[in-house]
């Protein structure tokens, strides 16, 4: 944590009562973010303005956050009327409303803190490290998603150097497509101006194991190719630790499938695009006449009389890279009237390579794909608390280096909360941000 010389006025006795100051406090002691408080200080020198101390300002800048205030100004009038509040955060409340810094000053620690994104990652990932080594089966099953951050400044400030507007926005398109029960497709379109946060999360603790933020209209698909090479550059032991990578359908990429099971051993659980020509339902499996694949991965035995049978899954053979089906009426014991007369083998075996984006490791018909998949909405709940919990609903923020630096501040708070309750040994309260006391 950014440690503070505390005054006497109040102690944590008194201040522990309080349910947010609990919060504030668990979080801040679980922050390793002593050298970057150092090199602030250091920047600083003895000769700067030393009026609003700088680790002062930096825990109330994290309370600010975890309060949910969406500017400045509601953060500063909170800090006049909560004396409380200032002691916890570090500053001398025996000044009253001039210990607490002016609109610029805080400005100016912003623009500080764009110079060190380097340095908060690196708070980032020391406590995803401990993540990593305190948490029962963390990092095994992950997600990634994005998610639409708009800016709500105007596009362009009247001179270039106009901070009222926000010059490196740009538009993003989000299409989601819905197909009904009767084969209708549904077509939503989403249009935002800002950026765009793409994260991987871990599904169980619903905890983000590595992000970026871009441009709105960068594409989701190359951004999870970075994504995974970084950390295999970085963090190899993470990725060998990974089983399962989910994401919706705008991952549906050959390309990522083959990465990720090919090159790191990881099963893909993405949905598919229906990309199939109209009327197009099956394809036919070549190496065995009688047997057809549709574009959802179901595998079809063709019986002598012309009936469609749905194989049985028999799991995956990893030596051979292949899916193993079965003969559905000897696996399940139906009636099959064509039985008799039959050519095809009792089983069948399906490579991979047949279709990358159809055919994976974990079959997409069968049950255990259907039960990760829905891990894939721990992503998206992330996503949901970034803006019901950390004020990206409503916000002020403009530029991309100043957005990395707010996202990157959320993000490093919401694992402090989970390393506080490591350390309190309460595990199961991980997800209890807003109740937590």
């Amino acid at each position: 944590m950014a440690s503070i010389a505390q005054q006497q006025l109040f102690v944590w006795s008194d201040i522990e009562k309080i349910s947010g100051l609990e919060r504030l406090k668990l979080i801040v002691d679980a922050l390793p973010d002593e050298e970057l408080m150092r090199e602030l200080e250091a920047e600083r020198g003895p000769s700067g303005i030393n009026k609003y101390p700088i680790r002062a300002v930096w825990n109330s800048i994290l309370a600010g956050v975890i309060y949910g205030h969406a500017t400045i100004e509601s953060l500063r009038r909170e800090l006049m009327r909560n004396p409380s509040l200032m002691q916890a955060c570090g500053f001398p409340v025996v000044f009253g409303e001039k210990a607490v810094p002016s609109a610029g000053c805080y400005s100016r620690f912003f623009r500080k803190l764009g110079g060190k994104t380097q340095q908060l990652q690196q708070i980032f990932e020391a406590l995803l490290e401990i993540c990593y080594q305190e948490l029962d089966g963390f990092g095994k099953n992950l997600a990634i998603d994005g998610k639409a951050l708009e800016s709500y400044a105007a596009r362009k400030g009247k001179h270039p150097d106009d901070r009222r507007g926000d010059h490196e926005a740009v538009w993003g398109r989000h299409v989601h497509r819905s197909e009904g029960s009767d084969g209708t497709i549904t077509e939503t379109i989403k249009k935002w101006f800002g950026y765009k946060l793409h994260l991987i999360a871990d599904t169980r603790y619903e905890l983000p194991v590595a992000f970026t933020v871009l441009p709105a209209a960068v594409n989701e698909m190359p951004v999870a190719h970075t994504l995974l090479e970084s950390m295999a550059e970085s963090h190899p032991q993470r990725l060998n630790r990974c089983e399962y990578f989910c994401g919706d359908r705008g991952y549906d990429d050959g390309k990522l499938l083959k990465k990720l099971w090919d090159e790191y051993g990881i099963k893909p659980i993405i949905d598919i695009r229906k990309s199939w020509k109209d009327g197009e339902e099956t394809r036919a499996y070549e190496k065995v006449p009688g047997v057809v694949y549709s574009n959802k991965g179901e595998v079809f035995c063709i019986s002598y009389f012309g009936e469609y049978k749905r194989m049985a899954h028999r799991g995956f053979e990893k030596d051979r890279n292949c899916i193993k089906y079965r003969c559905p009426a000897i696996h399940y014991g139906m009636s099959c009237k064509g039985q008799q007369y039959c050519a095809l083998p009792e089983q069948v075996r399906i490579p991979l390579s047949e279709d990358r984006r159809i055919f994976s490791p974990v079959a997409r018909d069968s049950y255990k794909w259907a039960a990760l998949y829905k891990g894939r909405t721990a992503a998206e709940r992330v996503n949901s608390r970034i803006d019901t919990m950390f004020g990206f609903e409503q916000h002020t923020i403009r530029g991309l280096k100043k957005m990395h630096v707010r996202m990157s501040i959320a993000l490093i708070l919401h694992l402090a909360f989970a390393v506080g309750k490591i350390q309190q040994k309460k595990e199961d309260e991980i997800r209890q941000f807003l109740r937590a006391g």
